[in-house]
């Protein structure tokens, strides 16, 4: 089982083992500070720690586009993939943004990132399977969820 919670300055260390080794403490200590804000570009906003017992395995994300519509992330870092902490931790977020009053989950997945979209079926994404370019120029698919307990259309 994982939890989520906020990062902490004593998590600096496994951050920059795990995931920045190339930044310093002090700037580690800056994005810390950065992902415990509440709001990013003046919308809601969460960046979490994947934490299993007292270790952290990765981080995930959401983040508010209107009123209804949140977007997530989730990165497991190296070493620790493939053991379903990216699995458990898009469900507590699911229900933590149904809690905070989202009604969809919209996603944008690299095309090539197989796992991911494996993920986003498992929890029961849906897709239009086409190829759209991202900000960045990427191929990403739209995976989304209708956190309402229907489906987001039906004919």
């Amino acid at each position: 089982m994982i939890a989520l919670r906020r990062f902490a300055l004593s998590d600096a260390v496994t951050i920059q083992s795990k995931r920045y080794p190339a930044k310093t403490q002090a700037e580690i200590a800056q994005l810390i500070h950065e992902w415990n804000k509440t709001t990013y570009s003046g919308r809601r906003f969460a960046m979490l720690a994947i934490a299993h017992g007292d270790e952290i395995v990765g981080s995930c994300s959401w983040f508010e586009h209107s009123k209804s519509v949140a977007s997530f992330g989730v990165e497991v870092w190296e070493g620790e993939r493939k053991k379903g902490y990216a699995f458990m931790a898009l469900t507590q977020l699911q229900e933590c943004v149904r809690e905070n009053g989202f009604a969809i989950v919209q996603d944008q997945v690299r095309a090539d990132n197989v796992a991911s979209i494996r993920l986003h079926e498992k929890l029961q994404f849906e897709t239009d399977g086409y190829i759209y370019k991202n900000q960045k120029g990427g191929d990403v698919l739209l995976y989304l969820k209708a956190l309402t307990g229907g489906q987001i259309y039906s004919a």
